[in-house]
């Protein structure tokens, strides 16, 4: 005689499963569709789930949008914050970490274009853009200021306007988020973002690192 399978129900299988499916669902409509145009009732039949199930972790699409920022975006924030926390090398190293994986993390993802989104739908939908700008902008504003304060103090880097040097570092990022997913003048197909960074880096730290005292002046 055999003993039968121990199994459960589907439904029940699946239960702690279906936020996570739910996020991944609504991240693909949010970028597809932008905001407004995203249903839940879609965004429940993409998951495989009924437009109930949706409820019982969601109870708008706010809330929903949210939860993905929450789900794709921040955790590649904290990531970044705790590699500024534990690194002891030059403050040069440490920046080009720090961009790099944020690209890996978040900007190579398809959560990047959750802040093209925000961009063309702010006016329409100022709470979403508030929270962006609070959990994600200002956020990651914070964590750049502090590497660069830090890089100021140890004298790593030159004296500088944390602020404004800040934005200038998150304005390419944000283009080369935009561009990919963004259809028109600015051709991604054979901008390799990498690269580009690389590049960026590269020009903005000549910038960035005490200059050597010339020398040949006090030359007899």
């Amino acid at each position: 005689m055999q003993c039968p399978l121990e199994m459960k129900p589907r439904w029940e299988r699946r239960k702690d499963a279906r936020p996570q499916e739910l996020l991944a669902a609504a991240l693909d409509l949010f970028v597809e569709r932008g905001f407004a145009s995203t249903r839940l009732e879609d965004v429940a039949k993409r998951a495989g789930v009924s437009k109930g199930t949706l409820y019982l972790y969601f109870t708008n699409k706010e809330e929903l949008f949210k939860a993905v920022v929450r789900d794709t975006i921040v955790p590649a924030l904290g990531a970044a914050e705790d590699m500024i926390a534990s690194f002891e090398g030059h403050s040069a190293d440490l920046l080009r970490a720090v961009m790099m994986a944020w690209w890996e993390n978040a900007g190579a993802t398809k959560s990047s274009g959750m802040i093209k989104l925000v961009m063309a739908e702010s006016n329409n939908f100022p709470d979403i853009a508030v929270f962006y700008r609070e959990e994600v902008i200002q956020r990651g504003s914070t964590m750049i200021g502090g590497m660069l304060e830090r890089a100021v103090a140890r004298g790593d880097f030159r004296p500088l306007d944390v602020f404004l040097t800040t934005q200038i570092l998150i304005a390419p990022m944000l283009m080369l988020m935009l561009w990919k997913h963004s259809i028109g003048p600015c051709d991604m197909a054979e901008l390799d973002p990498v690269a580009f960074i690389d590049a960026f880096l590269t020009m903005t730290l000549t910038g960035l690192l005490p200059r050597a005292p010339d020398l040949s002046a006090a030359a007899p």
